[in-house]
């Protein structure tokens, strides 16, 4: 029942305009009319109509695909999208479609009241199958506390950096809190100590206790107990083997994108995702077909604020150089227009609006292929020429859709072996996949580890907000699991 209410709230959500240009002109530009949703489903026995809100259109939104907060110059918002009050933002996924909603959040055989703001602690993969990554994260969570919750949580006082060779009271209350012999000098033994507790914690391991090394160290291992259930939370709404073979996996708090067949991760690459003002929806959706040779539709603000002042400047050869094309509108059936007819000047003033999509080409911002997935986010996944990013680790950079380290491997995830060929390299062309495969798309800030568990950066501020919100509930259920 609290699945289907939280579904039943998507048809709150709200179209993000930047999404027309990435969603490849499928969906309506502002202020037209949508078409009418399909008739209601009559259930059986003459029951009343019910309607499908997972696969509802939302309606059209004239903002940009940011927080208010982010608008108004403040700290970015949770996610920078408009979530009814049913999805837990930060913890709850999008499922566009409703076979994609696991079990473990399904099944009302679960224990009553497992939702994450009353969670018990109780191991959810006791009573129904869950996701591997659940599992793992439950039992990194016992080797955590076994490791480290049980050393003294003493807090050590700020002042100057702590490192070999230095002595004195502060070093004395650091070695008691990692559970090194007493002493007053940091010696070999309190280093090596440090150095794990920062490969442990998310910081580089350097065996210097400076500032954020203390800080972390004076948060208390209940805190990063909570964060681990946090993250088993998140873990909760993947799916379990049997509920889905095949499918792919999306960290946007990692960076990572992981092939997953048969309860087993059989590859994984780098990714960009999105940056905090435009952060990567947690969302799960099938991916139903490639676009090989793409065009980029390029988005009505980059048109506006990059594309029109160059061709203002440089004449339109900037356009006709690069393989852009001016189109009347965002159909399917938009007509090229003479680029000379165009006033680019009002373009750049923002006065005048146009379409512009770049001819496919390795320069192109969308590479050789993307993957599409129907959503209401206009989110797909896509190769990148700017191989730079994954080498430099830039990688919370993207306006919310994913950039691909190596396309090939997905492809050849997806097409059971083939990478999909286009007939003309200047012209896109969609390839359907044998069969959709889902892809799931969550933010893990802690993984499971061979020593139990790795914290990860916190890039989107989402769990700071849950700590805020649910840091009693979260706190209880720590207690609880000792």
């Amino acid at each position: 029942m609290k699945i289907r209410i939280a579904l039943l709230a998507l048809s709150a959500l709200t179209l993000p305009a930047g999404a027309f240009a990435q969603f490849n002109g499928n969906w309506p530009v502002p202020g037209a009319v949508p078409p009418p949703p399909p008739p209601p489903q009559v259930q059986p026995g003459g029951a009343a109509p019910v309607a499908e809100p997972w696969m509802a259109r939302p309606p059209v939104s004239g903002q940009a695909w940011q927080s208010p907060a982010a608008e108004q110059g403040k700290a970015p918002a949770l996610e920078p999208i408009d979530l009814p009050p049913a999805i837990e933002q930060g913890v709850d996924m999008i499922y566009i479609d409703e076979g994609l909603v696991p079990k473990a959040v399904h099944d009302s055989a679960a224990p009553p009241d497992m939702s994450f703001a009353a969670w018990s602690g109780a191991p959810v993969d006791f009573y129904t199958p869950v996701n591997p990554i659940y599992t793992e994260l439950r039992r990194g969570l016992i080797k955590y506390q076994q490791r480290w919750a049980n050393l003294p949580q003493l807090p050590i006082p700020a002042g100057p950096t702590l490192k070999l060779g230095t002595t004195g009271e502060r070093v004395a209350m650091l070695r008691t809190r990692l559970g090194v012999p007493e002493g007053t000098k940091f010696d070999a033994a309190l280093a090596a100590q440090v150095k794990e507790f920062q490969s442990v914690h998310g910081m580089k391991p350097d065996g210097i206790a400076g500032a954020g090394t203390v800080e972390a160290l004076n948060r208390g291992a209940q805190y990063y107990e909570q964060l681990i259930i946090i993250n088993m939370e998140r873990a909760k709404r993947l799916p379990a083997p049997e509920e889905q073979r095949k499918y792919v996996l999306v960290d946007a708090g990692d960076a990572r994108l992981s092939m997953w067949d048969n309860g087993r991760k059989v590859d994984e690459m780098k990714i960009v995702v999105g940056k905090s003002e435009t952060a990567t929806p947690m969302m799960a959706a099938y991916i139903k077909y490639a676009s090989v040779n793409p065009y980029w539709n390029v988005p009505p603000e980059l048109a506006r604020s990059l594309i029109a002042p160059r061709v203002v400047a440089q004449g339109v050869s900037y356009l006709t150089d690069r393989e852009y094309q001016v189109l009347t509108d965002y159909s399917d059936d938009a007509k090229t227009i003479d680029p000379h007819d165009v006033d680019w000047q009002a373009v750049a003033d923002g006065t005048q609006e146009v379409r512009l999509r770049r001819l496919p080409s390795p320069a192109n911002s969308m590479g050789m292929m993307k993957f599409m997935l129907p959503n209401y986010f206009g989110i797909y996944l896509h190769d990148s020429p700017e191989k730079e990013h994954f080498t430099k680790n830039e990688l919370w950079i993207s306006n919310g859709c994913v950039r691909l380290e190596d396309y090939k491997r997905l492809a050849r995830f997806l097409f059971d072996g083939a990478v999909p060929q286009g007939k003309n390299p200047k012209v896109e062309q969609e390839v359907d996949l044998p069969q959709p495969v889902p892809v799931y798309m969550t933010y893990l800030t802690a993984q499971p580890s061979a020593s139990g568990i790795q914290f990860m950066p916190d890039p989107y501020g989402r769990d700071a907000h849950l700590m805020e919100r649910f840091g009693t509930q979260l706190l209880a259920a720590v207690r609880g699991l000792r």
